[in-house]
């Protein structure tokens, strides 16, 4: 449960003399920065947020951005009807916001720094095993900052990642009315499992997602389960102005196990950039008493330190650096890691590549390639067989199954919603060892995309 104390666990707060500046520096974007600008165009209620400046910022700041004068007018009177809704599905968007990735890849993208959970599973500290754990949920937040939308994943799409630093990944799309996604990997040290359905609420020119999910992290030597609630992304800009990423709120990790937790609090952004990126938070035991004090920034580095019932520090300790963020390609036009680079290769792919795999999907391809036109055309095809598909599927009086996860009795509450739950069924594990012992050596990049359930179903 949480407590009214700040140093106790779902506080949100600090140490009164390590974190005496936290409250200070925080302001309200909501309340604080938006700004109608209603002399720039003829449509009341449109909120544009510079990060890097005042409320005096944001008629300039609205003229900017990726898209033409004409397409944005022209997009912003269309999406104007679905303000207050959530439009996971509702509406078909233009591929001049989207990136070459998958929502099933970007899932993957969590296993970039899967090394700090090797380390929590090593370790024989309790609190430091959290220490290891919440980094790593930290750590995927700079991939997550970037303001181009991944392709939502065609229902029985999958996405494969073969044995990178000894970790093996799958993730399918088990729904689409919702949306839902689940991912499991696993190396010798950890497995992890995710059920993942997207939920939004579209406020004109930005837009809240929910993060509406499970993530279990089972650490083996021990067995101990960790348990994951991340904040909700707030997409600011998404017509008028640069389009900018930021996740106010608190990130709870909990042992299941043992009672130990992590509260780690992002500060929301404020006026000229202040606080963002910003993290600090505690690891507390289980009688909710802080051990271990955090800091960082999520697009930069985590820090931690013992301290003591009071949050404070404790004499003769010193911060010390746990995750640090690799280098990363400079310029990129979607701002990706060398990791995310490799997700989307087929230097990641395992042998006898899954015909239902992301990298294959036309659509992503063409737009990797440059081809916004193709690109657009493959993913309005795709879609409307998806909706041929869900039609055959009605006649027939049938319903969809997913391959590598089933659906469980389990229903999960979660912050934002019930969550429905799948577990990893363990059929892929016995597929990929057949594959990997096949004599099968076809090319990959000749597999053509086909995560459909009617064969025979015409295009």
């Amino acid at each position: 449960m949480a407590s009214n104390d700040p140093k106790k666990a779902g506080g949100g707060g600090g140490g009164s003399g390590f974190f005496a500046s936290l409250a200070s520096s925080i302001s309200n974007l909501g309340s604080v920065m938006t700004k109608s600008v209603n002399g720039l165009v003829p449509y009341e209620g449109l909120e544009v947020i510079n990060p890097e400046g005042s409320t005096d910022d944001a008629a300039e700041e609205a003229s900017r951005g990726r898209w033409k004068q004409e397409d944005r007018d022209g997009y912003w009177k269309m999406m104007q009807k679905y303000i207050g809704s959530d439009v996971t599905s509702m509406v078909t968007l233009p591929v001049i916001i989207f990136e070459p990735m998958t929502m099933l890849q970007k899932m993957a993208e969590l296993m970039e720094y899967s090394h700090l959970l090797d380390m929590a599973d090593k370790t024989e500290d309790p609190y430091m095993r959290m220490v290891y754990a919440s980094s790593w949920a930290i750590s995927v937040y700079y991939a997550f900052q970037r303001t181009w939308k991944p392709f939502n994943p065609i229902l029985g799409e999958t996405y494969e990642m073969a044995n990178y630093n000894g970790v093996n990944f799958i993730s399918e799309q088990v729904s689409h009315h919702p949306p839902m996604s689940a991912g499991h990997a696993e190396n010798e040290h950890f497995t992890y499992d995710c059920t993942s359905k997207l939920k939004t609420k579209f406020l004109g020119n930005s837009i809240d997602v929910y993060p509406v999910g499970r993530t279990r992290v089972t650490l083996k030597r021990d067995g101990v389960v960790l348990d994951l609630v991340p904040p909700l992304t707030k997409v600011h800009n998404l017509i008028f102005g640069r389009t900018w990423v930021d996740s106010p709120g608190e990130m709870v990790m909990t042992n299941l196990t043992t009672g130990d937790k992590v509260v780690l609090y992002f500060q929301p952004c404020g006026w000229f950039g202040s606080g963002r990126y910003e993290v600090d938070g505690y690891v507390y035991n289980a009688s909710e008493e802080p051990k271990i004090l955090m800091t960082g920034k999520w697009n930069e580095s985590m820090s931690y330190q013992p301290c003591d019932g009071e949050g404070e520090p404790l004499p003769g300790t010193e911060l010390k650096e746990v995750w640090k963020l690799a280098d990363v390609p400079k310029d990129d036009k979607y701002q990706y890691t060398h990791f995310a680079h490799k997700i989307n290769s087929f230097d990641t792919a395992p042998k006898k590549l899954l015909p239902s795999d992301s990298r294959l999907r036309p659509d992503r391809y063409a737009l990797e390639m440059g081809d916004m036109s193709k690109s657009g055309y493959e993913k309005s095809s795709m879609e409307e067989r998806q909706r041929a598909e869900k039609r055959t599927r009605e006649e027939k009086g049938q319903g969809f199954t997913p391959k590598w996860f089933d659906i469980t009795e389990e229903v999960t509450p979660t912050p934002w919603g019930d969550l429905e739950v799948y577990q990893f069924n363990g059929k892929y594990s016995g597929h990929r060892a057949a594959a990997d012992n096949s004599e099968d050596n076809t090319d990959p990049k000749s597999i053509e995309f086909n995560p459909w359930q009617f064969q025979d179903l015409s295009t």
